[in-house]
């Protein structure tokens, strides 16, 4: 068991939102320029996280500090770490032409060295509720060793403005993971939800499935799992130029193999994020929805 530490937010800040066209971890949604990322801090800090680790790009870094980090840098204890596509294992090699990110898997191992308490991973430009920090935060405070993730309801998730990648969950009697499969092109159809893979297979999908919105909760005992399972992706994969090491991927092996027990978090909370730039309109709307219910204040931060 782990003895009860104030847990760590961290938070997977280094794409630059291709798809989006632009720095979406910075756009402004709220009434006050407030970015989706200033309610995850502020929802943390209300459900008792002691500390901020960002991972970026080194090309962001400046911009993000100067118009993010600084906003939490006298609130909250900040650290900052970088995923970088040399930053692999010894004995491995980046391929000539690789361009593209590893992945989340890799983007969480970056934080190694600054995480030594359990912590939460997030991604940076998606909006999962107050709700969903507090039972992350009692789950991480709670001594237990089992990993978490907080699940949402696929139909709840997606895009109106094109195809989105999901990770469908199956939980256990007992409300553990059981399995986790990453789809990739998952969007509405009419009034159906269908997934179309790489090879323009499609499947037809029921849309109340717990998704995995990529909120997990971790012991730091977790990243030495993590190398060994990226070190495998390399072995098999590191030739291939666009292959990614997608975490719910790893986090389903280990559940697999015996080496993880995940607690699956089902919450109310309203998922809602900017896939692309189309999405940034009702993402505006959602926020002043809840301003007007008053689950947050007119301007975050005095």
């Amino acid at each position: 068991m782990n003895s009860t530490k104030t847990p760590t937010l961290l938070v997977l800040a280094a794409g630059m939102g291709s798809r989006y066209g632009g720095l979406k971890q910075i756009d402004p949604v709220g009434p006050a320029g407030e970015a989706i990322l200033d309610y995850s801090v502020y929802d943390a800090l209300r459900a008792g996280f002691g500390k901020l680790v960002f991972v970026l790009r080194r090309e962001i870094e400046d911009l993000f500090k100067k118009t993010v980090g600084a906003r939490f840098e006298n609130r909250i204890a900040v650290e900052y770490v970088f995923q970088e596509l040399d930053k692999i294992p010894a004995g491995f090699a980046v391929p000539a032409g690789r361009t593209k990110p590893w992945g989340t898997t890799h983007a969480i191992l970056m934080a190694a060295d600054a995480i030594r308490e359990p912590f939460a991973a997030i991604n940076a430009d998606d909006f999962y509720g107050a709700e969903s920090y507090r039972l992350l935060a009692q789950h991480l405070q709670s001594g237990t060793d089992d990993y978490a993730m907080v699940g949402f309801t696929l139909s709840n998730t997606l895009s109106e403005f094109g195809t989105v990648a999901r990770a469908v969950c199956r939980i256990n009697a007992e409300g553990y993971l059981a399995n986790i499969v990453e789809l990739t092109g998952v969007g509405r159809d009419g009034a159906q939800v269908k997934n179309t893979d790489a090879d323009g297979r499609v499947t037809v999908l029921a849309g109340d499935e717990p998704v995995s919105m990529n909120m997990w909760g971790f012991t730091p005992l977790v990243f030495g799992r993590l190398r060994t399972r990226f070190e495998e992706f390399l072995r098999h994969n590191g030739a291939d130029l666009k292959r990614e090491c997608y975490i719910p991927n790893t986090v389903g092996e280990l559940v697999a193999e015996g080496q993880a027990r995940v607690k699956v978090l089902r919450t109310g909370d309203a998922w809602f994020g900017v896939t692309y730039r189309e999405d940034h309109p009702r993402v505006v709307e959602n926020i002043r929805r809840l301003i007007a219910q008053g689950m947050y204040p007119e301007r975050l931060w005095s």
